[in-house]
């Protein structure tokens, strides 16, 4: 992997990454998004190959023994994983954001030490719980896991790039575009 840049996002679950990469994908046509796989259930609005590659417990851990991921991690009882064969395929031809947690970001910071990570953190933990209660998709132990959770994840920041707050979608998005655009040796 040695042309494209590779720009790995991460952030506690409910601060928005997904929002803020599709507003950055928008205005970045020259992006590439690496899709993860996962073994958790797609949302209602999520596609597999778009949002994620729905796999079962067993798929996932026999591609584990096959070495097909860049990086893996289990939380919140699913895996996750980048697809090595598809993230390599598109560095080929530019820079490839990755939507990743900090485990798979510091597997990825081993593998490819030039990879640039960038943290997204909300304004708030109250913030946070208000943004992960109005999915009205998560079950309230999954809400209460996903908190507990988002302490660590964020004590993890210390050692990404760079720190970004979603405390407004579109300074947040200005933001990140500008971040890629230094690295990318570009004026934004």
């Amino acid at each position: 992997m040695t042309q494209g840049k590779l720009f790995v996002i991460s952030g506690a679950s409910g601060v928005g990454k997904g929002t803020v990469l599709k507003e950055v994908m928008k205005r970045r046509t020259d992006l590439r998004f690496s899709v993860s796989a996962t073994t958790r259930p797609p949302r209602p609005s999520e596609a597999d190959g778009r949002e994620y590659y729905f796999v079962t417990r067993q798929r996932f851990e026999e591609m584990i023994g096959n070495g097909e991921f860049l990086e893996y991690d289990e939380h919140n009882s699913n895996y996750y994983g980048t697809p090595r064969a598809q993230a390599e395929e598109k560095m080929a031809k530019g820079p490839v954001l990755l939507d990743i947690e900090p485990m798979g970001a510091a597997q990825v910071r081993k593998s490819a030490p030039d990879a640039v990570l960038i943290f997204i953190m909300p304004p708030s933990m109250e913030e946070l719980e208000r943004r992960l209660r109005s999915r009205n998709d998560t079950p309230e132990d999954q809400i209460e896991m996903r908190l507990k959770r988002a302490v660590w994840e964020m004590e993890q920041r210390v050692w990404y790039d760079y720190v970004v707050v979603n405390a407004q979608l579109e300074p947040c998005v200005r933001e990140v575009l500008d971040i890629i655009a230094k690295e990318c040796g570009q004026t934004a």
